[in-house]
């Protein structure tokens, strides 16, 4: 079995490791509201939004593996109303949670035949904020520049044998048994495979017919008005990233991803905005005092979606209780209070504020640069690279910046999760 690169890096934290793919397989493969292949669908959905190849790739290989439909995968246009209906809480959630309110959650609620159920919705939910922290962490850690990305960006592909990230193994007992799952499902992949590279095969060359159709026709349409410069008007559109090419076979029967992320996704310049910057008139601060994840999301999650919140509150927990002294040590102050001031900071970008703490502590406590890394990595995460992550903290160990890492992942994805939860039970009530 091969490591991947979140696994790895997550590996200095075995502990947390160990309650992250927990929930990372119980959210994908084990008995929940929404079919497989939708689950990987709306992975791709999250990860297209901070361009996350590499988590594009892994889910378009897993929706390929759970039986799911290759034309979904030539962008959203090919997709059930259902699901695309999804995109607008996505790009929100990802981008400007504060902006999420009940009347959106309506909406999806009460769309005729293409309804959701609150079930399916708060598991869709769960899977958009767990995907869009995953990602900063893929950034932040600089793992979408890993050994196993090529040259342009995309990443190696994985043979249909191989396990992706979450079934990798660690040192524990819960892991030994995801691989012995893991090697009777790689067998079961081994006898599909024959079968999907053909299916792949053929879709490869019915899509290349219709473009070659479709390209004929145009240039025949451009060149009666614009001679030569229809011809290359048409050799443009071929490489239209909106074309969404869907991933094909190749002769050692892996699968490539797709090579433009732009048919994942509508509306690609929405992204951050300071919510401090934001105006008078829209969404007021979100105080936890009012609404937590501990009196209230936890409650609301678990019940419409039975055992995932004991899962999260889990990985929260686990990731407070990582061991971080040298880090507060450096910078004079006690492991709790450095990370509290790290969390509460991301929390106030997304405008959440605690009415029991000092936001001049957030000053004090973290420099300059680590803000700047901080907020780029929670905000716009496709903006980092690698020398970020090595330049911050050069004094620090590699183990200690992972768990900055990791507390970034909880944060963001609890913030999401804080906004989307308060608008369901809005809704609700």
């Amino acid at each position: 079995g091969r490591l991947e690169a979140v696994t790895q890096q997550m590996g200095y934290h075995p502990q947390y490791l160990d309650s992250f793919l927990k929930t990372q397989h119980y959210l994908m493969h084990m008995d929940g509201p929404l079919p497989f292949d939708c689950r990987h669908y709306i992975a791709i959905m999250a990860a297209a939004r901070h361009q996350c190849r590499y988590l594009v790739n892994l889910h378009v290989l897993q929706f390929l593996r759970a039986g799911g439909d290759p034309q979904w995968l030539r962008g959203l246009e090919f997709i059930p109303p259902k699901l695309r209906n999804l995109n607008e809480i996505n790009k929100i959630l990802a981008h400007r949670p504060w902006l999420i309110t009940k009347e959106h959650i309506e909406k999806l609620l009460k769309i005729s035949e293409w309804s959701w159920s609150l079930a399916e919705l708060v598991h869709a939910v769960v899977l958009l904020a767990h995907c869009h922290a995953l990602a900063s962490f893929v950034f932040g850690c600089g793992c979408e520049q890993d050994e196993g990305l090529g040259s342009q960006g995309s990443l190696k592909p994985l043979s249909l044998g191989n396990q992706c990230f979450c079934e990798a193994t660690a040192s524990n007992s819960y892991s030994q048994e995801l691989l012995r799952i893991n090697r009777k499902r790689s067998l079961d992949s081994c006898m599909e495979l024959d079968s999907l590279r053909e299916r792949m095969q053929r879709i490869h060359v019915e899509t290349e017919g219709r473009d070659e159709m479709r390209l004929l026709q145009q240039d025949r349409e451009e060149g009666e008005g614009q001679g030569a410069e229809g011809v290359q008007g048409g050799t443009e559109h071929c490489s239209d990233p909106s074309a969404g090419l869907s991933p094909f076979a190749d002769t050692d029967g892996e699968v490539t991803g797709a090579t433009n992320l732009a048919c994942y996704m509508q509306d690609p310049d929405f992204g951050y905005q300071d919510f401090a910057r934001r105006d008078e008139d829209q969404t007021q601060v979100f105080r936890v005092q009012d609404y937590s994840w501990e009196d209230h999301g936890f409650s609301l999650v678990n019940r419409l979606y039975s055992d995932i919140g004991h899962l999260l509150d889990e990985k929260f927990r686990m990731v407070d209780g990582l061991q971080s002294s040298a880090m507060a040590k450096r910078q004079g102050c006690e492991p709790s209070v450095f990370k509290r001031g790290i969390w509460n900071y991301i929390h106030c970008m997304f405008g959440i504020r605690y009415d029991d703490y000092d936001y001049a502590e957030v000053n004090q406590l973290l420099e300059r640069m680590l803000k700047v890394y901080i907020k780029t990595v929670t905000c716009y995460p496709e903006k980092t690279n690698s020398e970020m992550f090595d330049r911050f903290w050069k004094q620090f160990k590699h183990s200690e910046k992972v768990h900055v890492n990791l507390l970034i992942l909880e944060a963001r994805m609890q913030a999401e999760l804080l906004y989307a939860l308060q608008a369901i039970t809005q809704y609700m009530i």
